[in-house]
């Protein structure tokens, strides 16, 4: 592990944290000195830190998280580029909890780690021109689709946050050129659109500036790789949970592949629901037929998915709990693939590909999910007493996002592992299958966006982000809906809008 101390985007120091001595390095700036020092030593934890915070610096806080290869992590209170970022990028990566460590690229230059090999892998994508804290974000956010995992660390300082140390922050020129360099042009008009709507300031100097950068194409690819022992990891056992309403044939055909599995789950938690008041279980099979793992059936007239899935995530007792849907085909290595994958990365929670037939998985290497998938993934179970199911968006949209949301706000970062899969039969009787009424369908005015989705980002993202979104939208639904005068279409977006935000607010009180 080698330690580059820099001041002002200059090379103060670099120390081989192993040995204690210092190095020699000809290049002056901090960049291109970790590059020099990455050729030198490709197959070593590179560490840079701000002279000014080598007194807190927590060197054996590093070192424990350097247990993947394909690791970047940094910490400062808050990010290098404002708020305005939200404006053109609808992803949780955006909203930080400082408090926990969180998956984004954004990165600082006061400290933070990545190991030299990945680290080459971006010498044609930075520019020695830039701040050290604009290439820090270049790299991640070019990395973060290829594989590089990059987090916000807390605990690489010890706390609490030096009060003379104040962190660098972008010009509005240089939000300009990152986005014009990571995200298509239209981003950058639409960012320059925003600010003049909502802000009243109309950069276009800056926007201007920026049209003579290129776009970043970085298409290395960085593979998952672990740096620790899996031998040493402790035991692994898993609960799944199953939601199911009339599928019958379905849940049994679920349980026979889980019966078959070379690793099995130590209990299977189905909650089957029901409507009507005098109806019974029909999932006569849980008693007729012998299971070679725990059954935990619970019966229940009241439906939904987030009531049904709350009530069985109550029932999970081992280490993991596999979150699956009812029409769910499972080959018989599945749960061993999940319980290598788990332990060998030491991850958290994972989502896996879940296709239909004759689908084709585009994904081909381990990233950061945006999303979770709610009948397709495992996470740790010590989680779960933080975290539920939002109810207040049943029989809606975004429960799953939202789901996720509070699991990367407890710290868990959700992997989505391609190579693993999961048959999604997508079977006829879907849907929420049963007829639900929201209060806001007989309004005089309808909600636009649905209330559900206003209040999953009400919950889950910044002011920016929302007004984004709301831009987006503006023009997107121009052309699905029969207004076609612009001023009268603006009025009438802007109630529906707005009565969406008083669903969303109605909703929020019952959560």
């Amino acid at each position: 592990m080698i330690l580059l101390v820099h001041k002002h985007n200059k090379l103060l120091n670099a120390t081989d944290l192993n040995s204690g001595k210092s190095l020699n390095i000809c290049q002056k700036t901090i960049i291109k000195s970790m590059f020099e020092v990455a050729k030198l030593h490709p197959e070593t934890q590179l560490i840079w830190c701000d002279y000014r915070l080598t007194e807190v610096l927590s060197v054996s806080a590093i070192k424990s998280r350097f247990h993947l290869k394909n690791l970047m992590f940094s910490y400062g209170p808050s990010p290098y580029f404002s708020e305005h970022i939200g404006y053109i990028e609808d992803s949780p990566f955006l909203k930080v909890n400082p408090e926990v460590v969180y998956p984004t690229w954004f990165m600082s230059s006061a400290v933070g780690g990545i190991y030299g090999s990945n680290l080459l892998k971006f010498e044609s994508v930075i520019n020695e021109n830039h701040s050290f804290d604009f290439n820090l974000n270049t790299i991640a956010k070019s990395g973060m689709k290829q594989g590089l995992f990059c987090y916000s660390v807390p605990d690489l300082i010890q706390l609490p946050w030096p009060e003379h140390y104040a962190l660098p922050k972008a010009s509005i020129s240089e939000l300009f050129r990152f986005v014009k360099m990571h995200y298509k042009t239209r981003w950058s008009a639409l960012l320059l659109f925003n600010m003049a709507i909502y802000e009243n300031r109309i950069p276009f100097l800056a926007f201007i500036k920026s049209i003579f950068y290129k776009k970043v194409n970085f298409t290395e690819k960085i593979v998952l790789e672990a740096l620790v022992d899996s031998d040493k990891l402790s035991p692994f056992s898993l609960d799944i949970i199953i939601p199911t309403i009339g599928r019958k044939t379905f849940v049994y055909d679920a349980l026979c592949d889980l019966r078959q599995q070379t690793y099995l789950p130590k209990k299977v938690v189905i909650v089957e629901q029901n409507p009507d008041i005098e109806s019974e279980s029909e999932l006569d099979f849980l008693l007729t037929e012998a299971w070679p793992f725990e059954v935990k059936h619970i019966f229940t007239h009241k439906t939904g998915a987030c009531y049904s899935r709350n009530l069985a995530l109550k029932e999970v007792t081992s280490e993991w709990v596999f979150l699956a849907d009812d029409d769910n085909r499972f080959t018989s290595d599945l749960l061993d693939t999940i319980k290598e994958t788990i332990n060998k990365f030491q991850l958290k929670g994972i989502t896996f590909s879940y296709l239909q037939k004759n689908e084709i998985e585009s994904q081909k290497l381990p990233i950061q999910w945006h999303t979770f998938g709610a009948g397709s993934s495992v996470i740790s179970s010590q989680y779960l007493k933080n975290v539920k199911f939002n109810e207040a968006l049943e029989f809606g949209y975004g429960e799953d996002v939202d789901f996720g949301m509070q699991l990367r706000n407890q710290g868990v970062d959700i992997i989505y592992m391609p190579q693993i899969k999961v048959l999604h039969l997508k079977a006829p009787i879907g849907g929420f299958r049963m007829k639900f009424e929201h209060p806001w369908e007989n309004d005089n005015v309808k909600p636009k966006p649905s209330p559900t989705v206003m209040l999953n980002r009400i919950l889950n993202t910044t002011r920016q982000q929302i007004l984004g979104y709301k831009t987006t939208l503006f023009f997107k639904y121009y052309k699905q809906q029969h207004i076609k005068n612009p001023f009268k279409y603006y009025l009438n977006f802007k109630k529906e809008w707005n009565r969406s935000e008083y669903w969303a607010k109605q909703l929020k009180t019952k959560a």
